[in-house]
């Protein structure tokens, strides 16, 4: 389970960076590119990716 977070976690990241730099017209060649929504779209993609990736990175305490 711990690597599964951390495999889509770093997915979302990757895929939420690109978006928002489409958003900003830094990569271009797409429908996305200059459209601000895809920033904003992007940046909580990377957002959600960080989290699920500190509950996958996160120790658990040992049971009693």
């Amino acid at each position: 389970m711990k690597i599964m977070l951390m495999l889509v976690g770093a997915v979302l990241l990757l895929v939420g960076v690109v978006w928002a730099l489409q958003g900003m017209n830094y990569i271009g060649g797409s429908f996305m590119s200059g459209q601000p929504q895809w920033l904003t779209i992007g940046i909580a993609t990377a957002i959600v990716g960080v989290i699920l990736m500190a509950f996958g990175n996160r120790r658990r305490s040992p049971r009693l």
